[in-house]
């Protein structure tokens, strides 16, 4: 959990400006979210891993005897927990409030999580979401849409060229059950899988014969594996067919096939940003469907992710909701974009004189602010440089002296940095 110091800060909330106002424009509403949700929702099973790394909040009022007595289980010691991921809160945010929401809704949140990680580079326990999902849209569009808003706020960063690789929980679990895979058998074959670009074909093979599972079903897969897999640069169907084994339904083939033809029309003139990736997996135990993770050439790993979680919203609501989601992960974004100043407005700082008075020097900081400037008033120091690099440091871009009986018009503002 970190400290921003006011550059930093600033920083920040540019980038999170610009990721607001694109998701805006297309369509979505901005909600928030209690940083606290019930300790049983938050344990319900839906998180992954997640929840283990969970902070829980001790219930109130408990004695040393009551704390003995459920030393050993947590959901005896705690009722609430602060949140690990946007999704598990907007979810008993649409139950609660399905009433005064439209039929199909779009939804910004823009929210810090926290998670009991060991801390290291990039990961860390206290971070910020930027969440967008749709609720109540079962069709391609709705990936779409989220496709289309996450890839054109990269571009209004100064992040072009980022590409979405993208699959199927369905067509993974189809794959899994032409290569002979018992139901019970999956999960863990999930998570092998899911090693793939750490340990290789070779790695994930050897580590799915240690689990003992089917012995017949990893060799299917390792056949699969290693066949000559066909050269196709454009998503669409022969790619999607070529990346799977024979036997998948044509059904899950469709609809990615429209999440790419409606990416494409949004993007006239652009290579489709899509990659189908049959080995992407995900952790999250609440994607019923499409999951997609989002690429950039300048870095090696992902910058956000997300998918449908068709099932989640209905164990808080008695009734399905169809709902998908895409988070970009801002530690990571905010790190890429280049420094950006705020073009619109002038900052200025106002070097005064010890004997200046006060009235004076409020009375010209307040004139500049109407006119649309950020104003600082400092007191000049023997080392003036110093002060103007904090200056600058700080965002401002201008600077002036002030002496007694300056007057606005008497200002002299010169360029900083």
């Amino acid at each position: 959990m970190r400290d921003f110091l006011p550059a930093e800060k600033a920083r920040r909330e540019q980038v999170l400006a610009v990721i607001r106002e694109r998701y805006r424009a297309h369509g979505f509403d901005e909600i928030e979210t209690p940083v606290v949700e019930d300790y049983d929702r938050l344990h319900a099973g839906m998180g992954g891993d997640n929840e283990k790394l969970a902070f829980n909040v001790m219930k109130r009022g408990l004695d040393a005897e009551a704390i003995r007595a459920a030393a050993d289980d947590p959901a005896a010691l705690s009722d609430l927990g602060l949140r690990f991921d946007l999704t598990v809160p907007l979810a008993r945010f649409y139950a609660s409030h399905r009433g005064e929401l439209p039929g199909v809704f779009r939804a910004i949140q823009i929210a810090p999580v926290w998670r009991a990680e060991r801390p290291q580079k990039g990961r860390y326990r206290q971070f910020v979401q930027c969440d967008i999902d749709i609720i109540g849209d079962a069709s391609a569009r709705a990936e779409a849409e989220l496709i289309t808003a996450t890839l054109d706020t990269l571009d209004a960063l100064g992040l072009e060229g980022a590409s979405v690789r993208i699959n199927d929980r369905r067509a993974l679990d189809a794959m899994l059950d032409v290569f002979g895979f018992a139901a019970e058998e999956r999960p863990g074959v999930l998570i092998t899988i899911d090693k793939l670009d750490k340990i290789g074909p070779a790695g994930v093979v050897a580590e799915l014969r240690e689990r003992g599972v089917t012995a017949s079903a990893v060799d299917a897969f390792a056949t699969f594996l290693d066949r000559a897999a066909a050269d196709v640069p454009v998503f669409g169907e022969d790619q999607i067919r070529a990346g799977l084994p024979a036997g998948v339904g044509d059904e899950i083939v469709a609809h990615l096939v429209g999440i790419g033809e409606a990416v494409q029309a949004a993007r006239p003139g652009a290579d489709v940003p899509l990659v189908f990736d049959p080995f992407l997996v995900r952790g999250m135990g609440y994607y019923t469907g499409t999951i997609f993770e989002l690429a950039h050439p300048s870095v090696s790993y992902s910058l956000g992710g997300g998918g449908r979680y068709d099932g989640m919203i209905g164990r808080f609501l008695g009734q399905e909701v169809p709902a998908v989601g895409f988070s970009i992960g801002f530690e990571r974004i905010v790190d890429l974009v280049q420094q950006a100043t705020d073009a619109g407005t002038s900052a200025v700082v106002l070097v005064h004189d010890r004997d200046v008075p006060v009235a004076e020097l409020v009375a010209l900081k307040s004139a500049l602010v109407r006119d649309g400037r950020r104003v600082r008033l400092e007191q000049r120091t023997k080392n003036l440089k110093a002060l103007l690099e904090r200056a600058t440091a700080d965002g401002y871009t201008a600077f002036a002296t002030v002496s007694a009986g300056t007057a606005p018009e008497d200002l002299e503002l010169k360029p900083l940095g």
